[in-house]
């Protein structure tokens, strides 16, 4: 079978997603692939926060700041429910940076380009109030600022359902066995003249799609996996690296805001944020240098480091690595820069686009800023597709279609209505008529409803039960063994949604447990 697109977007993160959305919200075809599950890399293993990226100022990275800023804004105003206010407090401590004078100066220049002031100071009498149980010793204030957080899983989703709105295709479990490319023996003839050499398409196969597919251009948005699918177009662009989270009940680690801590060992920021009714705490930033097709876990080592910057910021609570719920770990696809050194944390966090033969790779960059990466990306696919597109950035335009609140959720509680109109968007109605009354109810410890896992079940392309409880929803990383107490009641509305047999069952659980085992668990000392 041979499909053709004007566009072939490979990779299901963020960044595929926001180039799929971009391009077909403006008349272009677009097919986008993912080899394993949508968001399963670093786009659902991130630290939840969109923000503007304030340490990035003392490396004089305003332009990167600036647009961050500004796309935290849209997302607020787009994507409410999904995108929420998250406020921040970092500790002022004798001897220890930062300064209260340096942060003022810092976070008046994020008010300047945010174009309001959410900075204020506390005195150590008023970040107590706030913080209950942070440092006492030497603690002079705090300064707090306003910055966001979402379900990092979820806002891919939200970006796919809006491209499929606008008619894209989107496929996950669907690899890329190899790139097309005009006049090999085996690829006919496309009518458009493509030079010799030129990437016109890709060949597919899984269990998403399997087939041809023929493209005026490809755009490879595969994160960490973006060199393998260059090979032999140019040297590597990446410097891989990892970074690892620990999740902890909240009633462990009480924080109510967002507690920015400095690693007493080498200064590096972590952040303790309450998230989904957790306190999730990171992250780490090393040089990852494993095979790219296994998963990521946390070591000892990161998890020691963790506990480490917990222990000094809140010495009383005694906590331990054994009072987390679970962890996780991402692969950031960080561009190599040689005047980073030795040091992963001075790596720039920009993205990168580069057109290879018709292949135009983009890369790096934040999860605040996907809509940017991809406009950017367009614009150097653009004369591949021959339209006269507009793909000019104008941080005015919206992200998201504005979406009329849907008649079944008018008299829900606030913040149900919330969660499921930002979650969810134009598909919000038709998972309420689809929901028995009793699946509005909360998975017990969770604020998530039955009905949105009923509702990925049926219709957001899950093949396997990780799909469904580390990505659709996020139940395996709030509650422990990875929600396995969830399985029971799960199994019939799985069966029957996916044409499961109880063999096909077993055989997914089994997977599942070996996967929050191997990957999720925090590792003993």
């Amino acid at each position: 079978m041979t499909t053709e697109v004007d566009l072939l977007v490979i990779g299901g993160g963020i960044a595929g997603a926001g180039v799929a959305l971009e391009a077909a919200r403006r008349g272009v075809s677009v097919m986008l692939v993912e080899a394993r599950d949508f968001a399963w890399g670093s786009s659902s293993r991130s630290s939840k926060l969109v923000h503007g990226g304030l340490r990035y100022l003392r490396e004089g990275a305003f332009g990167l700041t600036r647009e961050s800023v500004r796309e935290r804004g849209r997302l607020l105003h787009d994507a409410p429910g999904l995108v929420e206010p998250q406020r921040f407090l970092i500790g002022h401590y004798e001897g220890r940076s930062p300064s209260r004078r340096q942060m003022g100066i810092g976070l008046a220049i994020y008010d300047a380009m945010a174009g309001r002031r959410t900075r204020a100071f506390h005195t150590p009498a008023q970040a107590r109030e706030l913080a209950p149980h942070m440092a006492a010793d030497g603690l002079l204030g705090a300064s707090g600022y306003l910055d966001a957080k979402t379900d990092d899983a979820r806002l891919v989703m939200r970006v796919l359902q809006e491209a499929q709105q606008h008619g894209a295709r989107v496929f996950n479990r669907a690899a890329v066995k190899s790139l097309l490319r005009a006049g090999d023996a085996d690829v006919p003839p496309d009518g458009l003249g493509a030079r010799p050499g030129t990437v016109v398409g890709a060949r597919i196969e899984g269990a998403g799609f399997t087939g041809h597919v023929r493209a005026r251009c490809v755009v490879n948005a595969t994160g960490f996996w973006a060199d393998g699918l260059r090979r032999g177009l140019g040297a590597g662009m990446l410097r891989p690296l990892r970074g690892s989270h620990l999740v902890f009940p909240l009633w462990k680690l009480p924080v109510g805001q967002s507690v920015s801590l400095l690693h007493p060992r080498d200064g590096r920021p972590v952040f303790a944020t309450p998230w989904e009714g957790m306190a999730l705490v990171g992250t780490t930033d090393l040089d990852h240098h494993e095979d790219p097709d296994v998963e990521p876990r946390i070591t000892r080592e990161e998890t020691a480091y963790l506990v480490e910057a917990l222990r000094d910021a809140f010495p009383r609570l005694d906590l331990r690595a054994s009072d987390a719920v679970c962890s996780f770990s991402g692969v950031r696809p960080v561009v190599d820069d040689r005047a980073a050194g030795d040091d992963p944390s001075k790596a720039p966090r920009e993205h990168v686009v580069r057109d290879e033969q018709g292949l135009v790779t983009v890369t790096g960059g934040k999860l605040t800023t996907f809509r940017v990466n991809a406009l950017d990306a367009l614009r150097h696919a653009a004369p591949y597709l021959g339209k006269g597109v507009d793909f000019d950035y104008r941080v005015a335009d919206p992200i998201f279609a504005p979406q009329p609140v849907p008649p079944e959720a008018a008299a829900l509680p606030h913040g149900l209505r919330g969660r499921l109109l930002g979650r969810h968007g134009p598909q919000a109605g038709a998972l309420l008529r689809e929901a028995a009354p009793a699946d509005l109810a909360s998975v017990p410890g969770t604020t998530t409803p039955w009905a949105e896992l009923h509702w990925a079940l049926r219709h957001e392309q899950v093949r396997f039960l990780d799909d469904l409880l580390l990505r659709r929803t996020r139940l395996g990383l709030l509650l422990p063994d990875g929600a396995a107490t969830l399985l029971p009641r799960l199994e019939p509305v799985a069966r029957e949604a996916l044409s499961w047999s109880a063999g096909e069952w077993r055989d997914q659980c089994d997977r599942y447990a070996r996967i929050i085992d191997q990957c999720y668990t925090v590792p003993k000392p």
